[in-house]
């Protein structure tokens, strides 16, 4: 079981060999110096004292030792790197045990009210340890799944059970990635890669211009030879410049392929090294592993990516404008190069796709195994094909463990509304979005932050943080009745997942009296739709439809007053709230309170 000194212990240990690693390499950096400067004076000097072979020697032996300190010192700077980067993992790892989200990467932005109401940004914050933007952005499409599959539910539970119990594979998954890229603030390496394969290319009439130059190459070259042996007249002019015509015709159309290629040159290095650690790993027993690999084992893509990424390194040569010329001149480089870079193209067009498919999907479960490898008090849910919710110990997940109050509940019938009153802060709300955090991650296939959790499958839609709109001329009272009513439509919408809706404070927007009257004919409706839900409000005459309506339940979360101060337990209590605290609030800030009101 991981816990927080462990990983600190093992962060210590990581600092004290990057340490020793550094000073080593800062000792061949300066062994590396003195070597090349010591070893050319040597030979100078030898030059003059011992003559011409000893001279040799020496510069042999000077180019020898300081090749040989280039190699040891890239090793050294490479298991420094790495060293680093597993550090910067463990590092991670503490700061979401302990939800430190300064360390944490940042978040995005949205306008989707279920990201919105639940905080599905922070919880995928908190989840997300992918390092592609593909593997972040599969897990967010889990967490915001609004219609749950049963069966992909249980193959995604089976993929995060196995994965829990394999830290060390999904740690190295991940610095692959970040030891392969040069530039970790670009993520998006699946699209980048599929939209510069999709890029249309003239592969008849390349092959035919290489055709062409590879044939008049070695013209010009024996052409030249016999001119400067002085056999023929310089007949190699003309068809050089044939050659360079038909070269230069090419460049710019070349120049724009290779400049493509280029940019993308660190994603296919990134996508090729984490695709080569996943062909070789030995999967022993994991079974469910393996068939999610499978199109990778199978295929080995890591030899064909490795073949591309040569190809852009050889284009890489525009970068030295004196090689370039040389080269080009003799023989088409470029263009045998574009050449063998349209026909990787072409070969990965149609695969590619499936082993980007692979390495998301790999690193978005490996998130939700890492959450549960975190917090192994969590506990895989049941689902259900019948419309239930049924938890024991259920807590909020961006809680903090020693703040979290959890608390036992349950609903099993279509049809059922929860009516939940209590004071301001004695929350209503987090219970709210407690309930829904955890049916995101059941049905992404995680663990969830419950001792049990039973649930059936629920269509999601949630009406806690309303906002209103100013650039559409949309106040926050209308707002709410247009998210109200979609809610309304959802429900009555003929579909085979009830609905399970959280409500948080009814028609706030509007005076008291028609609060009171549209709320109640809200929740009438309500508990006749295909769904069930809970309502938080601090209107306790809505308490009263409970003995209206059977299918209307009432619980409550209630406050104390010791030693001037409000104490919250935070604790679910069947019934109606028997008190409010907003008078109370509002004296102890030094506000002005009639005495009697406080009384009552």
């Amino acid at each position: 079981m991981i816990t927080r000194k462990g990983l600190q212990r093992q962060t210590r240990r990581l600092d004290a060999t990057l340490k020793e690693l550094n000073a080593a390499g800062d000792r061949f950096a300066t062994l590396r110096l003195l070597s090349i400067a010591v070893g050319f004076l040597l030979t100078v000097v030898l030059y003059f004292v011992a003559g011409l072979l000893v001279f040799w020697i020496s510069l042999l032996v000077t180019i020898a030792v300081f090749s040989g300190l280039v190699v040891v010192h890239g090793r050294i700077r490479r298991a420094a790197e790495r060293t680093q980067a597993w550090r910067n993992w463990k590092i991670g790892q503490i700061a979401r045990m302990d939800l430190d989200w300064d360390k944490l990467p940042n978040g995005g932005q949205t306008t989707h009210p279920l990201e919105i109401d639940l905080d599905l940004l922070q919880v995928h914050r908190l989840l997300n340890t992918a390092a592609s933007h593909g593997g972040g952005q599969r897990l967010h499409e889990w967490l915001l799944n609004e219609r749950p599959d049963l069966a992909m539910i249980e193959k995604r539970q089976a993929l995060v059970r196995e994965l829990i119990s394999m830290p060390i594979f999904r740690g190295k998954l991940i610095l692959q990635a970040v030891l392969a890229a040069r530039d970790l603030r670009e993520q998006r390496e699946g699209q980048r890669i599929l939209g510069w394969l999709e890029e249309q290319a003239d592969t008849k009439s390349l092959r035919t211009i290489l055709l062409i130059l590879a044939g008049l190459a070695p013209v010009n070259i024996m052409l030249f030879a016999l001119y400067s042996f002085g056999i023929l007249p310089p007949f190699w002019l003309v068809t050089w410049f044939i050659y360079a015509a038909i070269f230069l015709s090419q460049m710019q159309e070349i120049g724009v392929l290779f400049q493509r290629a280029l940019t993308l040159e660190d994603a296919l290095r990134k996508l090729g090294a984490v695709l080569h650690y996943v062909e070789r790993y030995p999967y022993g027993g994991k079974k469910h592993l393996r068939e999610l690999c499978r199109p990778v084992i199978e295929a080995q893509p890591s030899r064909q990516l490795r073949k591309v990424t040569w190809v852009v390194s050889a284009a890489g040569i525009r970068q030295n404008p004196i090689l370039w010329t040389m080269l080009n001149a003799v023989i088409p480089w470029d263009v045998y190069f574009a050449h063998r870079l349209n026909q990787q193209k072409a070969e990965l067009a149609e695969k590619l796709p499936v082993w980007l498919e692979v390495w998301f999907e790999l690193e978005a479960v490996c998130s939700l195994a890492n959450f549960a490898y975190l917090n192994p008090a969590y506990t895989f849910p049941k689902i259900s094909e019948q419309a239930v919710f049924k938890a024991q110990a259920i807590g909020h997940p961006l809680i903090p463990h020693d703040q979290r109050v959890s608390n036992d509940f349950a609903m099993g019938q279509v049809g059922q509304v929860v009516v939940i009153t209590g004071s301001n802060m004695a929350g209503k709300s987090s219970f709210l979005r407690t309930l829904g955090v955890n049916l995101c991650l059941a049905y992404a296939g995680g663990v969830v932050c419950a001792g049990a959790l039973e649930i059936g499958l629920f269509r999601l839609f949630s009406c806690i943080r309303v906002t209103d709109s100013l650039n559409d001329g949309i106040s926050y009272f209308y707002a709410e009745v247009k998210r109200l009513k979609a809610l309304l439509d959802a429900l009555r919408v003929d579909d085979p997942l009830p609905l399970f809706f959280l409500i948080d404070e009814i028609f706030r927007g509007t005076n008291n009296r028609e609060r009171l009257i549209g709320s109640r004919s809200y929740i009438q409706a309500l508990a006749n739709g295909h769904g069930l839900g809970l309502i938080a409000t601090h209107d306790l005459e809505l308490v009263k439809l409970a003995d209206e309506n059977p299918h209307i339940s009432n619980y409550h979360f209630r406050e104390d007053v010791h030693d001037g101060r409000m104490v919250f337990d935070y604790r679910l209590r069947s019934g109606p709230s028997p008190t409010t605290n907003a008078l109370r609030i509002m004296a102890m800030e030094g506000l002005p309170v009639e005495s009697a009101a406080l009384e009552k």
